[in-house]
């Protein structure tokens, strides 16, 4: 398997996840302004969506969307215990999670990331991202993951998004919880080797 990939994109998460699975990859960076790969490739050719993640298997298809290509990846290894088994309620938690990070925090905390955005604009995106993490830093209390005790992943998805707010200038303080589940998932061994491989730290 090939992960194609930005360093510290919504890419990482699946980044995470294969290295949580010490399965077999490899990976290439995309340059997301010129949608150009490390190999000179045109990444919209891979990726008709022209954004990371795109996972290409070894039968040469190719899988896009980060929520998607996790579970994907977890199924691959079972053993590992990153996703509940299906038909499980607890699968379908840990799916609620992903759609919540996916489109109440991914997609609008990668609002701010646009230059043009207004003042007015970037103040509403930025209540509304409070709002939406108090409700993760609520799920978070006396648990050290967001369904129990037990990394998925959702986690790493959770962490990916989380981990932009320093970089857009946002002080993680009002939410203790969540700040501390961020030091919790860097500090795992996968994690680190992840953050390093992209330069991250």
């Amino acid at each position: 398997m090939k992960l194609f990939y930005s360093p510290g994109a919504c890419s990482l998460s699946p980044h995470i996840v294969l290295n949580e699975l010490d399965l077999p990859y490899t990976v290439e960076k995309v340059d997301l302004k010129t949608h150009t790969t490390a190999s000179g490739a045109d990444f919209y050719t891979l990726n008709a969506k022209g954004y990371v993640p795109a996972l290409q298997l070894d039968n040469g298809e190719v899988l896009t969307e980060g929520p998607a290509i996790v579970q994907y990846l977890a199924e691959q290894k079972p053993q590992a215990d990153l996703l509940p088994a299906a038909g499980s309620l607890g699968r379908v938690r840990v799916q609620e999670w992903l759609n919540f990070i996916g489109t109440e925090l991914h997609k609008t905390l990668g609002a701010l990331f646009n230059p043009s955005i207004s003042a007015e604009a970037k103040s509403r995106t930025l209540d509304t991202f409070g709002k939406r993490l108090g409700f993760v830093e609520k799920a978070l209390q006396c648990k050290d993951y967001l369904t129990g005790n037990a990394f998925s992943v959702a986690d790493a998805y959770l962490f990916t998004i989380v981990n932009w707010a320093p970089m857009l200038g946002i002080d993680l303080t009002p939410w203790p919880t969540v700040a501390q589940f961020q030091k919790r998932v860097a500090s795992r061994p996968a994690v680190q080797k992840t953050l390093q491989a992209e330069g991250l730290s």
